[in-house]
Formats: C-alpha cells, sequence, structure tokens
C-alpha cells in the first residue's frame, strides 16, 4: 500500500493517506515523539442507517432501530468466549467505542505497545460472533442501559428537542432505539449489518502519535482480507421543512430546568468542501450570536437567564443538520423568547465576525494538539467527505456578507423549537 503524503503549512502537520486494496481508507498522522498514541477503526453506519440495498442485491432491507448500537456492543466479545477488553487490560491501553447517527468507531489509546494494541483492534472488529444465546443476553444489557438513559436530563432534551425539530427523519431517534425495537433484532440481522457496513471499502482507520506508516500498513495487510464491495444503497424519509412542533417539555428529577433551542437546517444536499463550509459559516456565526463574548449572553446572563453551563453547536451532515443553544436556566421560555428576539434584531459588524472567526480558528487549532479529540473529527470528517487540513483555508475566504446570508437563512422562529426539562 502506497500513502499520498500531505503537508499542511499553516498546520505545520504532514498526514498520509492511503487506500489498501480491500478498500480500507488508511491515515496516518505522525506526532513524533508525542507521549501517547491512538487509533480509531470506523465503519460508516449509524442508528439513522435502518433502510439500505446491501452491495449485489436489489430489494431493500429494513432493520429496527438500534442495531448499529447493538453492533458495537456485540463486537468486542470473541469466538473463544473472552472480551476484547480483556486483551487490552494486559497491554494497558485505554480502549472504547462508540456510535453516531452516521459512524460506529472502535478506538485505543496507548502510551507504549502501539503495535500490538492495534493488532488487537484490527482483529476483533473482523471477527464477528453471533450466537441465539449471547445476543438475547444483551438484549437485556442494552434494554437496562435504554432504561437509564431515560431518566437522562441530558439526553432526553437532546432527543426531545430532535423529536421536534424532526418529522420523519431517522435522526429523531434514539441511537440505542427502544426496548420493543431491540426486542427484533437477532443473530442473521446483525449478520446482514455487519456483511454489508463492515466490509473494509465502507470503513477508515485512522492513526495518530508516535506511529510508522509501513508498520500501520503491515498490520493492515496481516488483518484486513475481505476484498472491496460495491457501494450500499441507503434511503431516508422525505423530510418536510417544517418543524414537527415548537415545544416540548418533560418532567424529570433536575435540580434546575434545563433547556435547548434548535435551529432546523433546510439547506440540505451538499458534500465534501461546500458543507465543511457551511459548516464553518454557522461556527462563526454562532459565536457571533451567543458566544461567551457576545452582547445577547452576557444579557442573557446578567438578567439571570442562563449561567455558565450555557452551550452553543452545530451539527453539519449532508441530509440533516441543526443547530442547538442551551443549558440551564431559570426560566427557560423567557429564555428561549430572549434568545429569539435578539438574534432576530442582531446585527453583524466586522469587528464581531473578525474576532469570532479568530475563536472558530483557535478552537480548530486546539484539535491537533489532543490525539483523542483530533481522531474522532477527524474519522467524522472523512465519512463526511471534508477535510481537516482545508478548514483554516476555508475559514480565511468566508466574508461577513456570507455569514449574515447564513443568518437569514438558517436562524429563524419558523425553524425553531424548544425542548425543556423541568424539575417534578
Amino acid at each position: 500500500m502506497e500513502f499520498e503524503k500531505i503537508h499542511s503549512e499553516l498546520l505545520q502537520e504532514t498526514l498520509y493517506k492511503g487506500k489498501h486494496k480491500s478498500g480500507l481508507s488508511v491515515y496516518v498522522l505522525p506526532k513524533q515523539g508525542h507521549s501517547k498514541s491512538y487509533a480509531s477503526f470506523a465503519a460508516r453506519v449509524g442508528s439513522i442507517d435502518n433502510a439500505f440495498v446491501a452491495a449485489g442485491e436489489t430489494g431493500v432491507t429494513e432493520i429496527p432501530d438500534g442495531v448499529a448500537h447493538f453492533l458495537e456492543h456485540k463486537l468486542f466479545e470473541q469466538p473463544d468466549g473472552t472480551n476484547a477488553f480483556d486483551q487490552y487490560n494486559t497491554t494497558g491501553a485505554s480502549a472504547n467505542a462508540f456510535t453516531s447517527f452516521n459512524t460506529t468507531a472502535y478506538l485505543f489509546s496507548s502510551t507504549d505497545n502501539f503495535y500490538g494494541n492495534l493488532e488487537i483492534l484490527l482483529d476483533f472488529v473482523g471477527k464477528p460472533h453471533f450466537t441465539d444465546e449471547n445476543v438475547a443476553k444483551e438484549q437485556g444489557i442494552i434494554g437496562q442501559e435504554i432504561r437509564m438513559y431515560e431518566d437522562d436530563p441530558n439526553w432526553r432534551v437532546f432527543f426531545n428537542l430532535l423529536g421536534a425539530l424532526y418529522q420523519n427523519h431517522p435522526v429523531r431517534n434514539d441511537i440505542a432505539g427502544t426496548v420493543e425495537s431491540i426486542s427484533r433484532i437477532d443473530r442473521d440481522v446483525l449478520y446482514k449489518c455487519y456483511h454489508s457496513f463492515y466490509n473494509p471499502s465502507n470503513m477508515a482507520l485512522f492513526t495518530c502519535g508516535d506511529v510508522d506508516c509501513g508498520r500501520v500498513a503491515e498490520l493492515v495487510d496481516k488483518y484486513v482480507t475481505a476484498s472491496p464491495i460495491g457501494s450500499i444503497g441507503r434511503f431516508y424519509p422525505v423530510e418536510p421543512p417544517q418543524v414537527r412542533q415548537s415545544e416540548v417539555i418533560q418532567k424529570l428529577s433536575v435540580a434546575s430546568p434545563i433547556f435547548l433551542l434548535g435551529f432546523k437546517d433546510n439547506d440540505l444536499n451538499v458534500e465534501g468542501s461546500l458543507l465543511l463550509r457551511k459548516q464553518i459559516v454557522t461556527e462563526i456565526l454562532l459565536e457571533m450570536l451567543a458566544g461567551k463574548s457576545s452582547a445577547t449572553y452576557n444579557s442573557l446572563y446578567e438578567q439571570g437567564l442562563i449561567n455558565q453551563t450555557f452551550d452553543i453547536d452545530f451539527t453539519a451532515e449532508g441530509n440533516y443538520a441543526f443547530s442547538t443553544l442551551g443549558g440551564e436556566s431559570c426560566d427557560p421560555l423567557a429564555a428561549r423568547d430572549a434568545l429569539l428576539e435578539k438574534i432576530g434584531k442582531a446585527t453583524l459588524t466586522q469587528e464581531a465576525f473578525d474576532q469570532c472567526k479568530k475563536v472558530v480558528i483557535g478552537r480548530h487549532l486546539r484539535l491537533f494538539n489532543s490525539v483523542e479529540k483530533l481522531s474522532n473529527s477527524f474519522v467524522s470528517a472523512i465519512f463526511r467527505g471534508t477535510d481537516l487540513f482545508e478548514y483554516l483555508g476555508v475559514c480565511d475566504s468566508i466574508a461577513l456578507e456570507e455569514v449574515q446570508s447564513r443568518k437569514d437563512k438558517h436562524f429563524t422562529p419558523q425553524n425553531s423549537a424548544v425542548s425543556i426539562i423541568e424539575p417534578f
């Protein structure tokens, strides 16, 4: 496997990108002398991928909610009855996995024996072992996890918001599914999804730290032996531009009310550099409208409507996107009304634009100081078709007029909904 060398003068970083004969995309970001190394082996499949046409087939396969997350749990279990976590415990590595809307990733970080840990990673992800017995056992374990999240106020305020913003798109559904949906998962469903989505041509390996391209390539040759398959057809329901409901309130055991104001993005079906540009434009805009240095933040803070837990975020994907603003509040509805009013009336100045662009650039640069944060962001960017090495150049080319236009289209009351968690 040959690697393409990609160097960024702005970042002073060099990335090596290769395509294995199996179709696996391999990335190596060396950081010589760095105390910690990190690897992420990820499949482009998440909770929203519930209807698809597998390679070589013509019919649509529909699966229950929660299969991607279920697979994440099951892959650690080995045919001999051991668990991949047990192997990592002997090497001292810190291992984990996560499932998001679009991605399932298996990862570890270590201060030594990186290549031995990489062998464990490549080996167990490539050896699924599902039986009727271990699937039934896992249904009980994940069922308990789902019930736990039903009482988690931060989880519920977020997914209640998505349920209000979206009418049909599966992003509105909990990543783990429901107790009812996972009861319909069996070994045949898991194997069908594994062989469809865990083909190397639908996966990426990202390594970062004091690592060498040649040794990474040797291990990929040893453990990744499947042949590439054709593209996977993915199907998502038609989503109308209107929000499902403007307000949703739930009572849970919390000391203080929590709110999350969301804005549904209807400027969709963009990818690659255009998606990256939209992401950066919105990040700058959010900082201008409600970042810690904004007039809106300081006004609401002084009124006691928000506190230090207030945060802003933008999620950008090709077929869905949304902005969120929120935290604890003594009066969530008053905070919502104040945010909508101040965002609507906000005047975007060149001075604020220049300042907030620097904030966004600084945040991006800090990513490269943490192998964990960098690796997770890099894998997500890969599956979105965006390039983190292009971030600074794109950011530099953005002008105030582009941000103003984005504000007028995205941050409107009719695109918004609020989710509130109140104390009993």
